[in-house]
């Protein structure tokens, strides 16, 4: 099954577009475990997947600890997506993407500022050797991201200037991409990128809660997925939360 095919599965299985973004803390290894594991049994009814970022990975080590929590993710049925963003060089994207996904991630995240050729070419090739999934920055929620993403730029192909961003959006088609990130945070850009993707390339929106970005913007907008860290995982009662939140976005998801 493609990892686009395991995602709609478990959305659909769950009710739910959340992603719980797995944002802890600084903390002792053993401890930043058994709080991991401890807010996935209280919100795994009312999420899709899990995503991992290195703020988590990097004091847990990809091995034995890391691979408990995707262990733990896949027993109840949820994909576990690993917030790498590749961006290096071609041989050196290939090897961290066949670390994380041989630790058992689903997918993984990806810039495509690095370009194609000696850049994200052997990602999708190992990608798609292993049945996983790889899912583009296309606009990040921080804001920042107008200094990257945001900038104008020449398009030698159309011989046109454009934003960064309607770039980013067209290289994730055309690479057949499992996801593009646009931030919740800015929900006129997930409407332009939607009118590009359609509904081939699903929209990945971090920023709700402690970024200010607004479910129902965003949706709205054209997200598939929110992906929600902090507003669950620092919740006083996460698992009411994460109702609360997957409640509220499905009054504005299109069947």
């Amino acid at each position: 099954m493609s990892f686009k095919l395991e995602m709609e599965r478990s959305a659909k299985k769950t009710g739910s577009n959340i992603v719980l973004a797995l944002d802890l803390p600084p903390d002792q290894p053993q401890r930043l475990l058994s709080k991991s594991i401890e807010i996935l049994k209280m919100v795994h009814p009312y999420v899709c997947a899990v995503k991992l970022n290195r703020q988590l990975v990097l004091p847990l080590g990809l091995s034995n600890r890391v691979q408990q929590i995707v262990e733990w993710s896949h027993d109840q049925g949820l994909p576990a997506l690993m917030d790498c963003k590749i961006n290096d060089v071609g041989h050196t994207n290939r090897t961290i993407a066949e670390h994380y996904y041989k630790a058992g991630f689903d997918a993984v995240t990806a810039s495509p500022f690095v370009g194609w050729d000696e850049g994200l070419q052997p990602v999708f090739e190992v990608a798609k050797q292993m049945h996983r999934g790889v899912i583009l920055l296309v606009y990040m929620s921080h804001k920042g991201a107008k200094e990257g993403y945001g900038q104008t730029i020449y398009e030698p192909k159309t011989e046109r200037k454009m934003p960064q961003y309607v770039v980013f959006a067209q290289k994730a088609l055309s690479w057949n991409a499992d996801g593009a990130v646009v931030g919740a945070t800015y929900p006129e850009k997930i409407q332009e990128v939607h009118a590009i993707l359609k509904n081939h390339v699903p929209i990945y929106s971090p920023g709700v809660g402690a970024q200010g970005g607004d479910i129902e913007s965003a949706i709205e907008a054209g997200a598939r997925y929110l992906i929600v860290g902090r507003l669950i995982t620092l919740a006083q009662n996460p698992a009411e939360t994460a109702e609360l939140v997957r409640d509220t976005a499905k009054q504005f998801l299109k069947e």
